[in-house]
């Protein structure tokens, strides 16, 4: 099912796309040679916006949970994205173990990770799925829905290695992304392989490190094919540690707010655009759909922020803020807004689908209760795109053009992860 675009077929989206079709060699020799300097994360999502007039990542996830989303089709290139994964970090790999997340109460979560097995298991791999819960104290077999079933069984940590009963891996894929923190049982793993590393968890990490990564990414894609970055890029400023307990603070945020959004208008009128801008007010130093607020104008909004400081769920650290350009989405699946997802494992893209919301508008976080998380897969490969078809009117060079954004912001992960390892040697 190809989504409904409302756009118009002109504007810079289409020119983007001219672009990208006639630089395609370019391109794919661009990031073949970025990809031998840099080690991509081992599996990432990246939620995509099109708004007509840009087209740009807004989150991008190192523990994607919807894999079950991707249709038997696409298996195929997921599986074979594992093998050449698996293959770089530990070719003589046997055994795999999934740590999932300790929220273990969603039936589409579990038939996620049923799917991860199956895509490992297919790849050369026998595979366990071991939980950190407490509440899991023995092994436990849950039917799904689908007909399909998991086993998940404590982990058990001893000396150096994790494992499950009676079962020893030389991999540890991780798909829990330790917003509480990281526990001590996956500390000090010297002997085992823990993917991906755990300074990718929302212990250490931080949006605003990744859209640095990605902006310097995308300025420099952006002058290989001769574009404005912006038109892939969401601006953004990390704003820090944030006070919305007393006046001081929010009048603080609210200045920079609108610095911010005279900064998006002016680039609105650079491109002749009618839309009004917006910002979208975002935790830095959690997960995505922690915290987010709309913002198009200043008016009322101290009294927004007081209510958003007041309604906070505490965290183990301060809340710190990122500023963020909000990208509209003007794509439609059975008039539902709709956002892609583009689902990249190693350095490929393997798939993707449409995150849906029936009652989000198209400046609204689609990341919400009540989304539909459906297996609606993109129609096309985004592998296979078609030059010579006019701009907008093509399915597969759209999915083409959302395939190489992904891959922008997989390549931000990479250089994320390299500036925040711990492990790292450092040359001055």
């Amino acid at each position: 099912m190809v989504p409904h675009l409302i756009t118009a077929l002109t504007g810079p989206i289409n020119e983007l796309e001219q672009r990208i079709l006639d630089s395609m060699p370019a391109i794919e020799r661009w990031f073949r040679l970025e990809w031998m300097e840099h080690t991509p994360p081992f599996y990432t999502a990246v939620d995509v916006r099109n708004a007509g007039f840009k087209l740009a990542p807004v989150d991008t996830d190192f523990f994607p949970g919807g894999w079950n989303n991707l249709t038997p089709a696409m298996l195929p290139l997921a599986v074979q994205a594992a093998q050449a994964a698996i293959e770089k970090i530990c070719p003589e790999a046997r055994n795999l173990l999934i740590i999932p997340d300790n929220n273990l109460r969603s039936t589409y979560y579990l038939m996620n990770l049923a799917q991860l097995g199956r895509i490992f298991n297919m790849a050369g791999l026998n595979v366990r799925i071991g939980s950190i819960s407490a509440d899991i104290k023995k092994s436990t077999k849950i039917d799904l829905p689908d007909g399909d079933s998991i086993t998940l069984d404590p982990v058990v940590r001893t000396k150096g290695r994790l494992g499950v009963k009676d079962f020893d891996p030389c991999t540890i894929l991780l798909n829990n992304d330790l917003r509480a923190g990281v526990p001590g049982i996956l500390e000090d793993l010297h002997e085992q392989y823990l993917l991906p590393p755990l300074h990718a968890s929302w212990s250490t990490r931080r949006k605003s490190t990744h859209f640095r990564c990605y902006e310097e990414v995308a300025k420099r894609f952006g002058k290989l094919i001769g574009v404005d970055h912006w038109l892939m890029t969401p601006m953004f400023e990390p704003y820090g540690v944030v006070d919305l307990q007393s006046a001081e603070g929010i009048a603080a945020l609210v200045s920079r707010i609108e610095g911010m959004l005279t900064k998006v208008k002016k680039k609105y009128k650079e491109y002749g655009i009618k839309e009004k801008p917006f910002l979208v007010i975002k935790a830095d130093n959690r997960t995505s759909g922690n915290t987010i607020l709309s913002v198009r104008d200043t008016k009322d909004l101290e009294a927004k922020l007081r209510k958003m400081g007041a309604g906070l769920e505490a965290g183990p650290d301060p809340l710190e803020l990122i500023l963020q350009e909000g990208v509209l989405t003007n794509e439609r699946v059975n008039d539902a807004v709709a956002e892609p997802v583009v689902y990249l494992m190693d350095r490929y893209v393997v798939g993707g689908f449409y995150r849906m919301h029936a009652e989000r508008g198209v400046d609204e976080n689609l990341s919400a209760p009540g989304s539909s998380y459906v297996p609606l897969a993109f129609a096309e490969s985004t592998h296979l795109p078609q030059p010579g078809v006019r701009p907008g009117a093509s399915a597969p060079n759209r999915f083409y053009m959302y395939g190489v954004i992904g891959r922008l912001a997989m390549l931000a992960a990479s250089y994320e992860l390299e500036a925040t390892d711990p492990d790292a040697e450092r040359y001055d």
